[in-house]
């Protein structure tokens, strides 16, 4: 379930008008600027960069850059870009920064084939290179043939899974990632070949044969980035609503919050499964995820991400 609810009588000039008024004068109105963009789905955002460029010859991501500074800045801007824009400015950070490969597999394992490849064509439009070249660059072993593996699959998406298959490649990773004695390579074969049903009916046997889930004690202080990328494939792959609270879990109980990955989730699910990611957020830690989003953020920052949680600061 999404959080965001847009109203469906917008007006792209208007808002564009508004938003124009908002850079006016002395200082920025960042009110106006969350109560327009913070309240339009990823279409209407478009729509008004459309109308903003038309009437006053300038780009609108450009101006806000201009206008406004720190997490509030990165927090609107990745907003307002098109999804799968934003996703390719994501790998492409986390790429360069050469720290934080999860959140490339993050977006090659849950989103739809279809998603995917237009985010690798989004990739590919901004940067002149593709995101599998730069990944390739960056990496190598297996953590290179996982990730260049998992951004270049289209899967199928159905629901058939074949059960035999299912048995023998729950065995082939138990061997491959749990006693690390199999072959990494069949490992990353079947995680970036098989179909999300498919792997799913490998993880359940795996749990039935061995009596626990495949991910349980795969990380360590020793684990290498391509162990962590291993067990962010699996866990994204099983279940990300529950991956993604593990993410902002994290970005906060840190000693100075992970406001890149606090960010990252709650724009890019907004209009996704966010209010389930906040339900189960909830759930585990006897707290609303919106209470901690309050403390732990402060200022425009914060009101952004609470109206995109669907909550009034």
């Amino acid at each position: 379930m999404a959080t965001l609810i847009a109203p469906s009588n917008h007006s792209p000039q208007e808002d564009a008008e508004s938003l124009r008024k908002a850079f006016e004068g002395w200082g920025t109105d960042e009110r106006t600027v969350i109560t327009i963009l913070g309240h339009r789905n990823s279409h209407q955002i478009q729509q008004i960069r459309r109308a903003y460029e038309e009437i006053y010859q300038e780009d609108l991501i450009k101006r806000l850059e201009s206008e406004l500074k720190g997490d509030f800045e990165k927090a609107v801007y990745r907003w307002i870009l098109e999804p799968a824009d934003r996703d390719a400015v994501l790998a492409n950070v986390a790429i360069k920064s050469g720290k934080n490969y999860n959140v490339v597999v993050e977006i090659a394992s849950i989103l739809s084939p279809e998603e995917l490849f237009n985010v690798r064509r989004a990739y590919i439009k901004r940067y002149k290179h593709s995101l599998e070249e730069d990944l390739a660059t960056h990496t190598s072993g297996h953590l290179r043939q996982l990730l260049v593996g998992l951004v270049t699959a289209f899967r199928y998406v159905g629901d058939d899974v074949n059960a035999r298959l299912a048995q023998s490649e729950a065995d082939i990773l138990h061997e491959a990632v749990k006693e690390k004695k199999g072959s990494q390579e069949e490992a990353v074969r079947i995680l970036t070949t098989r179909s999300k049903a498919q792997l799913i009916a490998t993880f359940n046997r795996y749990r039935e044969t061995h009596g626990t889930s495949i991910t349980k004690k795969l990380l360590d202080e020793g684990s290498d980035d391509f162990q962590k990328a291993l067990y962010t494939t699996i866990r994204s792959f099983t279940d990300h609503v529950k991956y993604y609270e593990k993410v902002v879990r994290d970005a906060v109980k840190k000693i100075g919050t992970d406001e890149d990955a606090l960010t990252r989730v709650i724009v890019s699910r907004a209009q996704h499964d966010l209010k389930s990611i906040s339900d189960v957020y909830h759930k585990r830690n006897s707290v609303p995820f919106e209470h901690v989003v309050a403390k732990e953020t402060s200022g425009d920052y914060k009101k952004l991400l609470l109206t995109l949680l669907g909550q009034e600061d």
